[in-house]
């Protein structure tokens, strides 16, 4: 089973919402997920992005691998960069 860190949208319509979460790969997009690992809310300004980081490194390490927006903003957060040193310290 490939595991995938992405977005899946909540919210009403033109007032999205965004959870983070740990999916099957083969699940739809706003379908069954695994683990809720945050949130992203885009129609405040500035976006507030909130990441449980201990949970998306354990993901991360076993080896999920983040959606193109989902890396950008755990860049954003710093989480990439943990995860980075996390391996560099092995």
């Amino acid at each position: 089973m490939a595991v995938k860190i992405r977005l899946k949208r909540m919210g009403a319509k033109r007032a999205p919402f965004y959870r983070i979460v740990a999916a099957d790969s083969r699940a739809p997009r706003d379908g069954r997920f695994i683990e809720q690992l945050g949130t992203y809310d885009p129609t405040k300004n500035p976006a507030v992005i909130t990441v449980k980081e201990e949970e998306v490194l354990n993901w991360l390490s076993k080896g999920a691998q983040p959606s193109d927006t989902v890396r950008s903003l755990l860049q954003q957060k710093g989480v990439m960069k943990k995860f980075a040193e996390l391996k560099q310290a092995k």
